[in-house]
């Protein structure tokens, strides 16, 4: 369950929890950290997936993050939440890799003549019609994010999927709040644009 979506008793009680085991981990405790990484770990690789695209650096972006957790877990100062500490991390991370491949751009690997990929049938679908529109929405929803600049990514990604408040989303990307909602209009405007073909539909 997503902090954001749980009531205030409960966000209190798992952040306590997040202090408890990264005091732990400070010292050195790898059954804490392994536990850190079973609460977290849905909210890095989704992060991660959303903001590169779910690919093989995925996996290894995410790591990377638990990586910088564990060695910096001394360092770690329980005056913002645990989770906005984390989400920093991985922005830092994302936001170096996304840097990497615009200077190092790969040509995406083309399947093999007869190869090209047939979507699964559902058997369970009510009706196949609304559920290849469904999903081509959807990839045009996940295009759409993906084109835009980083910064403005990442604040639609904490926002409307992992549901965070704009206090915290200014504390991740470093902004103030007005800047935060700022970036958010952009961004709406410029998806209802790009999506003006669903809208109408």
């Amino acid at each position: 369950m997503s902090l954001a979506k749980a009531n205030p008793a409960d966000r209190s009680h798992e952040e306590a929890e997040d202090i408890r085991l990264m005091q732990l981990v400070s010292a050195g405790e790898t059954r804490a950290f392994e536990r850190l990484i079973e609460r977290h770990q849905r909210l890095v690789v989704g992060t991660v997936a959303r903001m590169l695209g779910n690919n093989s650096d995925t996996e290894d972006i995410a790591q990377q993050v638990f990586v910088r957790v564990w060695k910096n877990a001394r360092r770690y100062v329980p005056k913002a939440k645990f989770t906005t500490w984390l989400l920093t991390i991985t922005r830092n991370l994302v936001f170096n890799e996304l840097r990497r491949r615009s200077r190092h751009p790969q040509v995406p690997l083309q399947p093999e003549p007869g190869e090209e990929e047939r979507p699964l049938r559902d058997e369970h679908a009510l009706t196949p019609d609304a559920s290849l529109l469904e999903q081509e929405l959807q990839q045009a929803i996940d295009a759409a994010i993906a084109r835009l600049p980083e910064t403005q990514r990442m604040a639609v990604i904490l926002r409307r999927y992992e549901e965070l408040s704009y206090e915290q989303i200014a504390e991740i990307l470093d902004q103030s709040v007005s800047a935060v909602k700022s970036l958010l209009f952009r961004a709406r405007t410029e998806l209802r644009t790009s999506l003006s073909r669903y809208l109408a539909e």
